[in-house]
């Protein structure tokens, strides 16, 4: 069952893509609300917790959903991302129902340790549920716009919506979110069961010790991952420069997450009213973006969209640092905004393109740690550059990290040497799944 949708001539919104769309909507709706709206108030002021246990909290959450993404996407390869799926959405009710009714400091941090690792699992299910459901096809970097829409759509959505209901009472407000969590776990299992990557190496046995059937579970479980990670590093042809790439995609952003409210309200001197609506338009400009960019992609690859989404960003970024005029700065939010409907469906399609035929999930996973690093770092970062260098600082390393990232880019998409083409050389540039022609011989090479 496909429906035909206007503009979507491939018929990408499948059952599943509508069920991982409201499931990620659900699941930034409660996110969002929970980190921004309900903990710092609920555990400062009712609880009447530290400002140091609530910073710990919420970076617990963010420390477990970023380093257990390696091991979810190894579990997605072995379960399916259906059970991988309802598996975090579990934790993660149990983790809002605790912080629901825990009052301890310990059991709060406890609970967000919780809520990060059942989160976890959800970016690599979905990237691997959308790349099964796309082999063969050329439509990733549309359902990826779908899929990026929704995020985006329930992380500015959950704040408000809980706005409408926190004056009457916490009890109410946690109940939202757990409904919200419940409805999540029965779309998942609307999911099919048996979609995911296929493994080359299932059939394959982990060597067993020299004491056969005294070997512990754990040893086994290791002996897994060891062999698991042994054929990613032999079958993973990417440029080393990637990686580097990946962490400075989300350092970037994690720069200005911290600041960029205190920097509106105090430096350009804007209205709370103002700042608003500032967000409301350069995030309308993404989600707006989103969908076409993607078809673009599907239809000539990713290079260069990502160049001119990586330039858009740091001339935007850069620009903010340097202007101090309304019309100006509305001008860069609006060329922000723009840049990261260029950059967030075509990055994950880009990627895509990199990946083995088997372990899409643990490479999946590995590289979403890798970038998480970026999001954890660059507050941390951020602070100091504002004290140390002044307000400004963050928006210009903010910008030089999106240069970077742009050099890097042209170095490792650059097209291939015509003695490399006639070797069978791949392009990082072409479009997700698309059929490549490759010839074999001691020449041929894969960056």
């Amino acid at each position: 069952m496909k429906f035909k949708v206007k503009g979507l001539e491939r018929q990408v919104l499948t059952p599943t893509l509508i069920y991982l769309w409201l499931i990620m909507f659900l699941i930034e709706v409660v996110k969002s609300a929970l980190l921004v709206t309900i903990l710092p108030v609920y555990m400062g002021s009712v609880l009447g917790l530290s400002a140091f246990a609530i910073g710990w909290s919420l970076s617990l959450q963010y420390i477990g959903d970023n380093f257990f993404r390696s091991p979810a996407g190894w579990l997605v390869e072995r379960i399916g991302f259906r059970l991988t799926m309802l598996a975090g959405l579990a934790l993660a009710l149990g983790a809002v129902a605790l912080i629901a009714w825990g009052r301890q400091a310990g059991v709060i941090a406890a609970a967000c340790t919780l809520l990060g690792i059942g989160t976890a699992p959800l970016w690599p299910s979905v990237l691997v549920g959308i790349s099964d459901m796309n082999e063969g096809k050329q439509n990733f970097g549309t359902a990826m716009g779908i899929i990026q829409m929704s995020t985006l759509g329930g992380t500015g959505a959950g704040p408000v919506i809980i706005n409408l209901f926190i004056h009457q009472s916490y009890s109410s407000v946690f109940w939202i979110l757990l409904a919200c969590l419940a409805a999540a776990m029965l779309f998942a299992l609307l999911l099919p069961g048996s979609a995911r990557t296929p493994r080359t190496q299932r059939t394959q046995k982990t060597p067993r010790t020299p004491h056969g059937q005294k070997a512990s579970r754990l040893r086994t479980l290791i002996s897994h991952f060891s062999s698991t990670f042994s054929m990613v590093r032999n079958s993973l042809h990417v440029s080393r420069l990637l990686y580097p790439a990946l962490f400075l995609q989300s350092f970037a952003v994690g720069l200005l997450t911290p600041i960029i409210t205190l920097y509106i309200r105090t430096v350009l001197g804007l209205s709370p009213g103002m700042f608003s609506v500032l967000l409301v338009t350069g995030g309308a400009v993404t989600v707006l973006g989103l969908i076409p960019v993607g078809k673009l992609v599907d239809k000539h690859g990713t290079r260069i969209f990502l160049n001119i989404g990586f330039s858009l960003a740091c001339l935007s970024i850069l620009g903010l640092a340097l202007f101090r005029d309304l019309a100006a700065v509305w001008i860069l939010v609006i060329g922000a905004g723009l840049s990261y409907a260029f950059i967030l469906p075509t990055w994950d399609t880009m990627i895509a393109g990199q990946l083995p035929k088997g372990e899409k999930g643990t490479v999946w996973g590995l590289f979403l740690t890798i970038q998480g690093t970026g999001m954890v770092a660059g507050p941390i970062v951020s602070g100091k550059l504002w004290d140390v260098y002044g307000p400004s600082a963050p928006f210009l390393v903010s910008a030089a990290s999106m240069g970077a990232l742009l050099l890097i880019h042209l170095w490792i998409s650059r097209p291939a040497p015509p003695a490399a083409a006639e070797t069978g050389t791949t392009e990082i540039h072409k479009p997700a799944h698309a059929p490549v022609k490759r010839k074999s011989g001691p020449k041929a090479r894969v960056r």
